[in-house]
């Protein structure tokens, strides 16, 4: 049964607010004096909702509303406002207020404004849970040539990191960054099969001829093929894209200083230090990167990775070489 606390200095403006409330039988409504009183009562027992009066003593709405927002940032607050006080009402809004009742409509919308509001919350809380529940989410993309689909697909794979607990912020941001320069080197060296060589010694011509590429047959129709598999102990994603590939042991080694400065060596070093695996098929147009839950090992020291992988993993994509690159 959800719990509705109201915040009001005026005993009557309390009264009257919890008489429209109980009329719904399918809520409970506890009272608070002011927002002190009120984050006191909250830290006892977290509400649904709450409603709150602008104006009060000890603390007032608009700082209960920041207070809320950052202490209990699933509880949705809605206010009463009274007349002049519209531009506090903004400003809690902006805060993070969910909605607002004008006192002269209490009678009228107080009811239809709370049942809104959880209906939406509870909505929101229940994908919450349901998501914290997610052990393993598998998805498959093909996308067109077309860059500006790449930093929404790493947000989303990000995003299903995030819940099922996979690396800190600072962790997530660095595989974004590999498959970032995995997913560049599809579309650019891949499909169009524009090489690095251009790039830094005449980027003009380099980008005129992505441009160029990017409406000429068969360079334009091709497209990069992404698998994920994200797992509470890992994540594996394959890319492939639909060129020629390349010999993956024609790569420079780009942690070899002498090659640091080399455009062709960048991605390459960045996905092989934010990945723990980074593993080319034979034919070099498809590179699996995977990423453990606890990072591994040094490479060659314990079977556990061999069964982490195992598990990440599953059966291996087709044409998936299983020995690791060293380039």
């Amino acid at each position: 049964m959800p719990r509705v606390l109201v915040v009001d200095d005026s005993a009557v403006d309390r009264h009257l607010v919890g008489q429209y409330l109980q009329a719904d039988e399918d809520l409970l409504v506890d009272f608070a004096v002011h927002g002190v009183d009120a984050l006191h009562k909250m830290a006892q027992n977290v509400p649904d909702l709450v409603v709150t009066d602008l104006i009060m003593p000890e603390m007032d709405g608009l700082e209960l509303v920041g207070e809320i927002r950052d202490r209990y940032p699933s509880v949705p607050v809605i206010l009463i406002s009274s007349r002049g006080s519209e531009e506090i009402v903004v400003q809690a809004l902006q805060r993070g207020a969910a909605s607002y009742v004008p006192k002269r409509s209490l009678a009228r919308r107080m009811l239809a404004t709370v049942r809104n509001v959880l209906a939406v919350s509870s909505s929101q809380q229940r994908q919450v849970r349901l998501m914290e529940c997610m052990t393993c989410n598998e998805c498959t993309f093909e996308l067109e040539n077309n860059s500006a689909l790449i930093a929404p697909l790493i947000n989303y794979l990000q995003q299903i990191m995030e819940t099922l607990g996979l690396g800190d912020e600072g962790e997530r941001t660095r595989v974004g960054v590999a498959l970032e320069e995995a997913l560049a080197n599809a579309l650019y060296h891949g499909n169009l099969q524009v090489g690095s060589e251009l790039r830094g010694e005449d980027d003009e011509a380099y980008y005129r001829l992505i441009q160029e590429r990017m409406r000429t047959p068969p360079y334009c129709t091709r497209r990069i093929h992404v698998h994920a598999r994200l797992a509470r102990d890992g994540a594996k994603f394959v890319i492939r894209d639909e060129g020629p590939g390349f010999d993956p042991n024609s790569l420079p080694d780009p942690t070899d200083p002498a090659n640091l400065e080399k455009a062709s060596g960048r991605g390459l070093l960045l996905m092989k230090t934010f990945m723990d695996e980074v593993i080319y098929n034979e034919t070099g147009n498809q590179v699996t990167l995977i990423k453990y839950a606890n990072r591994k090992e040094p490479s060659g020291s314990s079977s556990r990775e061999e069964d982490q992988s195992a598990s990440i993993c599953g059966t291996q994509t087709a044409g998936e070489s299983s020995a690791n690159h060293e380039a």
